[in-house]
C-alpha cells in the first residue's frame, strides 16, 4: 500500500502547488498530480493483484489513463456551476485521486497478502545500493553520467521556462447567457423589452488596462460601460441590458471592446428578432 499512501500523501502536498503557484516550479511538481496520479491509482484498482502487470506497465498505463481521465472531468465540470476553471478542475482531480487510491486499497485488501500488489520499493531501493556498492568502476562512472544528464535536463527545462519569451499580449472578450454558458441568449424580444446577457473580458495584456464596452443596435448605441480597469490576468464580468427601440427581425446586437483610441479592439454579436408591444 505503499504506492498509494506515498500518491495520496504528494496529492496533498502538490494540488496546492499546482492551483496558486506560476512559472517551472508549477509545471514541475504540478505534471505527476495532472499527468500519472488520477490514471495509477485507476490501474491499482483494476489490477489490484500482482502478476497482471508489472511495474513499467502500470507506470505507462497511468499516464494513458490519466490523459484520458482529465477532460472526462472537465466535461463534467462543464454541465456544473463551477465550470472549466483551475481551481475546480484541480480540487476534482485531488478528489478522483483520493476516491479511486480509496477503492484500490481496498481491492488489495480483499486479496491473500501473497497475491497482493506491491512495489516493495525497499527491496528494490536495496537491489540498487547493492548493484552500487558491487558494480565496476566503468558501472558507477555510468550510473554517474546518467544522473548528471537527468539533473542537466531538469535544470536547462527550468532555464528555458524562465527564460523564455512572455506569451502573447491579447484580452479576452467574450458573452455568456444568463446560465453562464454560451448558450440560452435573448433571440426574442418586444420592443422597449430588456435583453440582457453577462459580459466578460480578462486582461492577458501583462500590464494593467482600461477598457470600454459599447453596446449597439444595428449601428445605434444603447448603452456604454466605462473605466474598466484590470490588472494583468484580472477578469471583470457583469450582467449588460439593452433593449430595442424599433421592431424587425434580423437585428445585430454588437458587444464592442475598446483598449485605446476610437477603434475598437474586440467585437462580439447576437441576433434578435423585435415585435411590437402587442395593443
Amino acid at each position: 500500500m505503499i504506492d498509494l499512501l506515498i500518491i495520496v500523501t504528494l496529492s496533498v502536498l502538490l494540488a496546492p502547488v499546482a492551483m496558486w503557484v506560476d512559472g517551472p516550479l508549477r509545471v514541475a511538481l504540478g505534471v505527476p498530480f495532472v499527468l500519472f496520479f488520477s490514471g495509477y491509482c485507476l490501474v491499482s484498482a483494476l489490477f489490484p493483484r500482482k502478476g497482471v502487470l508489472d511495474g513499467v506497465e502500470r507506470v505507462a498505463l497511468g499516464f494513458g489513463l490519466s490523459i484520458a481521465l482529465i477532460p472526462l472531468i472537465g466535461l463534467v465540470l462543464n454541465y456544473t456551476p463551477w465550470g472549466i476553471k483551475s481551481i475546480p478542475i484541480h480540487v476534482s482531480v485531488f478528489s478522483v485521486i483520493v476516491v479511486l487510491a480509496a477503492i484500490a486499497a481496498w481491492r488489495r485488501w480483499q486479496l491473500p497478502i501473497k497475491e497482493r500488489f506491491n512495489p516493495e520499493l525497499k527491496e528494490k531501493f536495496s537491489q540498487l545500493t547493492l548493484g552500487w556498492r558491487t558494480g565496476g568502476p566503468w558501472d558507477k562512472l555510468l550510473t554517474v553520467i546518467l544522473l548528471v544528464a537527468i539533473v542537466g535536463a531538469i535544470g536547462a527545462t527550468v532555464y528555458v521556462t524562465q527564460t523564455s519569451p512572455k506569451g502573447e499580449d491579447f484580452t479576452e472578450f467574450y458573452i455568456l447567457g444568463p446560465e453562464r454558458k454560451a448558450a440560452n441568449y435573448p433571440r426574442n424580444l418586444m420592443v422597449g423589452q430588456e435583453g440582457s446577457v453577462i459580459v466578460g473580458v480578462v486582461n492577458r495584456e501583462h500590464d494593467p488596462m482600461d477598457y470600454r464596452v459599447e453596446v449597439t443596435i444595428d449601428g445605434e448605441e444603447v448603452h456604454e460601460i466605462n473605466s474598466i480597469s484590470l490588472e494583468h490576468k484580472e477578469k471583470w464580468e457583469q450582467n449588460v441590458s439593452f433593449a430595442p427601440f424599433i421592431p424587425g427581425t434580423g437585428q445585430k446586437v454588437e458587444f464592442l471592446l475598446f483598449k485605446s483610441g476610437t477603434a475598437p479592439y474586440s467585437d462580439v454579436h447576437l441576433w434578435i428578432d423585435v415585435e411590437d408591444m402587442p395593443l
